[in-house]
């Protein structure tokens, strides 16, 4: 069995079917990207593969443990994180702070943790490391919303790994980002590539044919492709599907890109 895995998941909205018959397995150590048009459910997979909504049918397995239908909160105990498309921290906080807020101890202690923290040498040594990690560094005094967007960004990520995720979820991670920004996330993803397993949903091909190890295309709320960069380059299917405003001169573009 794959280290993350999802077998025939089905989500519907009253009458609406966003998901049908969804499957995909992660290996230990791989990128894999989920990558669809506008409105064609991979948002809506991702939610279900980390806890936000709880599947119709279908099954979601991590590390050997059948975790379908479990709370986001419960999902994260187990050893997931995510970011989120819409950045979520808490504006008036530090950069620091706002990871330290989210390592283990904090959540399992909750205020009673955070009011004491001024004592807690250790908690902030370990927040800025993962700032140093995300390439914050110098930045661990400045309050959230004083932070550059793409900044943010990197700090949101930060506090996904202040979990010690065994497997990271990105959501649009690109999203706003210019293009030095995105080069930037690029080379971060990289390295966290070497150390954690990911999944990332993205909109920008460029980005993700460059780092993914394979590919989930998600059409009309199913799997319509999967496979290596270059084997969906050379799909007919996903070259005449609508990714990117026009798919095959999106996809030939990823193919010329050095």
């Amino acid at each position: 069995m794959a280290f993350f895995e999802a077998s025939c998941l089905h989500k519907r909205f009253g009458s609406q079917v966003v998901l049908q018959d969804v499957s995909l397995a992660v290996e230990r150590g791989e990128l894999r990207g989920i990558m669809g048009p506008n409105g064609a459910g991979k948002t809506t997979c991702f939610n279900v593969l980390t806890g936000r909504h709880r599947p119709d049918g279908g099954r979601v397995v991590f590390d050997g443990r059948d975790i379908t239908g479990f709370t986001p909160r419960a999902v994260a105990r187990s050893g997931i994180s995510r970011s989120f498309q819409v950045m979520n921290l808490f504006d008036e906080y530090s950069a620091i702070d706002n990871v330290v807020v989210a390592l283990p101890a904090v959540r399992a202690r909750g205020w009673s943790m955070w009011r004491d923290l001024a004592r807690q040498a250790s908690a902030y040594d370990e927040a800025a490391s993962i700032l140093a990690r995300v390439g914050l560094a110098g930045k661990e005094r400045v309050a959230a919303r004083s932070l550059a967007y793409g900044e943010r960004r990197a700090l949101e990520i930060g506090v996904a790994l202040a979990a010690r995720p065994q497997l990271l979820f990105l959501d649009e991670p690109t999203a706003g980002l210019g293009i030095e920004g995105t080069a930037r996330l690029a080379e971060l993803v990289a390295t966290l590539k070497r150390q954690l397993t990911m999944v990332v949903i993205e909109h920008d091909m460029h980005f993700l044919f460059r780092l993914a190890d394979r590919v989930s295309v998600i059409h009309w709320g199913q799997v319509i492709a999967e496979g290596t960069p270059a084997q969906l380059r050379a799909n007919p299917w996903v070259q005449r599907s609508s990714l990117g405003g026009g798919a095959g001169s999106g996809i030939d573009a990823v193919g010329a890109t050095p």
